[in-house]
């Protein structure tokens, strides 16, 4: 897997399913610029308006990662990557450039 995908991180202890950005891929866990799957279409809905929230950067330690997996279409079904480039028209990482991420 490589460093500035958009993946799908999916944990245990609590169970936790995250979409994002991948940073940073260690031993020790994984960093993700992302949001919380749960939260995924309220922040999908709020890009671009005045009640925008950002992304959180955040490290989970490998005991939790239960599975790492790219965000990929399914068939005739479009990755989650897909629908936010739809609404945007930008990829994730230029997105978040306006965001101070560089």
């Amino acid at each position: 897997m490589k460093l500035y995908s958009v993946v799908l991180v999916t944990l245990h202890t609590p169970r936790e399913k995250i979409w994002g950005l991948l940073l940073d891929l260690t031993p020790a866990g994984v960093t993700v610029c992302g949001v919380d799957l749960s939260a995924f279409e309220d922040w999908l809905s709020q890009v671009g308006t005045d009640e925008e929230m950002g992304l959180s950067t955040l490290f989970y330690p490998l005991h939790r990662v239960e599975r790492l997996a790219m965000d990929e279409p399914m068939g005739k079904l479009p990755s989650l990557h897909d629908r936010f480039q739809q609404k945007t028209t930008k990829q994730l990482i230029d997105y978040l450039e306006n965001f101070g991420f560089k």
